[in-house]
């Protein structure tokens, strides 16, 4: 019996779950490092503006790249359960008093996705510029104003809905607690 010439896809699969692994492993390590990792999203997005800026098109590719980071920032600014549909199923949602329960706020996207997303966004956008395909002629200001208007109004609901629900996306300017301290750990060393 001779062997097919196409060959056996079991090293094909085996070379992607290796890739897909290797690829995991890297993304894994990447994970504590947070200035970095978005520095590195910096400078994917400058490629791409100076790709665009240099090659004069590719707009509509762009308008399409920030109506999709737009999408990922209302994720990244929501809590994973919504106050609204929680005040109508189970009465108050987020303590409004001091004695009432704490509850920590929670993304609907965390920022490792967030941070993940858009540099797989941008990645796939660069890419895109290489086929003129892509390049639909388009007058770049309209598109840009449309953008600018839905970013605002995309921006003052989900302000709005901040306030209403009084939750702060943010951790910086929040209260910290320290916790228990350790037995034996004292405050000045003699």
């Amino acid at each position: 019996m001779e062997p097919s010439p196409v060959g056996d896809g079991g090293s094909a699969e085996r070379w992607r779950a290796e890739a897909s692994r290797a690829f995991q492993h890297y993304l894994d390590r990447a994970a504590p490092h947070t200035a970095g990792r978005w520095a590195g999203t910096l400078v994917a997005a400058a490629v791409y503006a100076l790709r665009v800026y240099y090659v004069r098109g590719f707009y509509v590719v762009t308008y399409g790249l920030g109506i999709y980071l737009l999408n990922l920032l209302i994720g990244f600014l929501s809590p994973m359960v919504d106050p609204e549909l929680e005040a109508l199923e189970a009465g108050p949602g987020l303590p409004t008093r001091g004695s009432e329960e704490f509850k920590p706020f929670v993304r609907r996207l965390p920022e490792f996705k967030f941070w993940y997303a858009i540099t797989k966004a941008f990645c796939i956008a660069f890419v895109m510029t290489f086929f003129s395909v892509f390049d639909v002629p388009v007058f770049w200001p309209i598109l840009l104003c449309y953008w600018i208007v839905l970013f605002v109004l995309t921006m003052k609901r989900q302000i709005m809905h901040m306030v209403k629900y009084k939750y702060v996306p943010f951790s910086f300017g929040k209260q910290r607690y320290g916790g228990k301290k350790r037995p034996g750990a004292s405050a000045s060393k003699e």
